[in-house]
């Protein structure tokens, strides 16, 4: 086992709680696309490659308004594919790890594909919100419901979703995923915000947690601060990246690999 290896793995045996801290990569092993960079999205998405467009101009709350068909196309596609994709065995060892911790395991995410619920963990801070969870496009109230029936039917030519399209239970208006998009203004957040809130009491009665975190880029550097942010009083933090692994000196282990490959070696 090499050097750093070996540290991330004293790290986290000898701590009293684990918290886990996942951006995009984590899912790359379950087989999800990685949306890196223009071409890794249009490789995922090949219609979308003849139109020019990217992953953020396809991920703007504004297409629910403007062109409803377009946006449920490309969030009811991703929605059908995070329900059938199986969480690898990763998943597995980390909770296995939380659940051997005297303070247990906590999830902070900028994933909003479920894989972690998926997986077992009871306890998820979604910081950009579920796609599983749906709210109303007009903002007829602040409500968030599950999108357990939703099933939309998708032209895969055109990637466009054919009518009927989810509606709001409350106002009978087109609904759209309780996600926080680029220059969304009307994203509802109390959902995620109250499992934040959970997630900061339980940091406050754990002090010493190690942070591992998994995947996170600095492109969005959600999960990136956060997870510097929890482990900045120890320095407990096992940073696992094949890209972007730097760490700042004394704060922490830097692995350049992949998440199912490091797992598996420190399991």
């Amino acid at each position: 086992m090499s050097e750093e290896l070996t540290r991330a793995a004293e790290l986290i045996h000898g701590a009293g709680a684990l918290l886990v801290c996942a951006g995009a990569g984590m899912g790359v092993d379950s087989g999800l696309p990685d949306f890196r960079g223009g071409e890794g999205f249009w490789r995922a998405y090949p219609p979308y490659a003849q139109l020019g467009l990217r992953f953020e101009e396809l991920a703007d709350p504004r297409h629910f308004a403007d062109d409803p068909e377009l946006a449920w196309g490309f969030y009811g596609h991703r929605l059908a594919l995070y329900r059938r994709t199986v969480p690898h065995r990763g998943f597995e060892l980390l909770r296995a790890w939380g659940e051997a911790k005297p303070g247990g395991a906590r999830v902070f995410t900028s994933n909003v594909d479920g894989q972690f619920q998926a997986a077992g963990f009871p306890r998820v801070a979604e910081a950009h919100g579920s796609i599983h969870h749906l709210q109303c496009v007009d903002g007829c109230a602040d409500e968030i419901w599950p999108a357990s029936d939703v099933d939309i039917d998708i032209d895969e030519a055109t990637m466009r979703a054919r009518p009927p399209l989810p509606s709001c239970p409350r106002c009978g208006g087109l609904a759209r995923p309780n996600i926080l998009m680029f220059g969304d203004f009307s994203w509802v957040p109390h959902r995620s915000e109250e499992q934040l809130d959970e997630l900061t009491a339980w940091r406050r009665e754990h002090r010493d947690l190690v942070v591992v975190e998994l995947g996170a880029g600095q492109a969005v550097p959600t999960v990136r601060r956060y997870a510097e942010l929890a482990s900045a009083a120890n320095g407990a933090l096992v940073r696992i990246n094949p890209r972007e692994p730097e760490v700042r000196h004394g704060r922490g282990v830097s692995i350049a690999a992949g998440a199912l490959e490091t797992l598996l070696s420190l399991g």
